[in-house]
This record gives C-alpha cells, structure tokens and sequence, in this order.
C-alpha cells in the first residue's frame, strides 16, 4: 500500500512541480520556483531546460529519501523529476514525471492557480489511480 502512494503522490508532485508559469529568459536561477508537496517531505525546484520547463529535488526529509531507495533512485536530492513540460492551454502544463520508487516515467499536468498555488493531477495509467495535490511556493 505504501509504494501505491509514494506512486501517486511523486506522480502528482512532478506535474505540480512543472506547471508554473515560464520564466522570463533573462532570469538567474535563484529567480527559479521551489514548491513543496502537502506534506512538506520534497522541495522541487522549477528551472527553464530548452524550450520547456523541468523539476529538480532540491531537499527531501530521511522517509522520501528512504522511499526512494528502495525504488532504485538512491540520491533522490538532485534528481530531475519533472522533464519537458510544456503550457498546453493558459494556466495547465503537461509533461513527464519519473517515478523513483518504479523507476518509471510518466505523463503529468499542472494548473496554476495563483503565484504561490499549483494543482497537480497524475495517474498512474490512462485515468486509472488518480490523484490531485496542492503544492505551494517555498520562500
């Protein structure tokens, strides 16, 4: 039951994670987004890559680095989590989001609702195994 929702839970972080708002090009990377889950156990920092926008682990508490280990993702802090994700219409981005306790990448989207609120959805297959999540900005 426990790898079920680090599943849906990580799944729902990468799409949150990715879909703030592009920054300007001529921003320096402490301009970056970090948003942290509900629980506050991952902090992900959301950074241009190319044409799109991608997530990196900045800082994950002793459980989500355990959880992941024994998914086969030993060094969860500075794993890219969140790849290729791209505004799809105003507001919602959609990319892939790797899964370190499957080692497995999925697709993910985000809606952002404010400066400082993303909602995340993710499922693990099709729409099966669903789950939506707030994130919020990390000051």
């Amino acid at each position: 039951m426990m790898r079920h929702q680090i599943k849906i839970f990580l799944a729902a972080v990468g799409m949150t994670l990715l879909s703030m708002p592009s920054p300007d090009p001529a921003q320096t990377p402490a301009n970056d987004i970090v948003l942290r889950n509900p629980s506050n156990s991952v902090h992900v920092r959301i950074h241009p890559c190319g044409k799109s926008r991608c997530g990196t682990v900045v800082w994950a508490n002793d459980k989500a680095k355990a959880d992941s280990a024994r998914g086969g993702t030993p060094n969860l802090v500075g794993t890219e989590l969140f790849r290729e994700f791209r505004e799809v219409s105003p507001k919602v981005w959609k990319g892939k989001v790797f899964v370190p306790d499957l080692n497995k990448v999925f697709t993910g989207t985000g809606t952002v609702k404010d400066q400082n609120t993303v909602v995340a959805r993710g499922c693990l297959i099709g729409n099966i195994g669903c789950k939506s999540q707030t994130w919020t900005r990390v000051r």
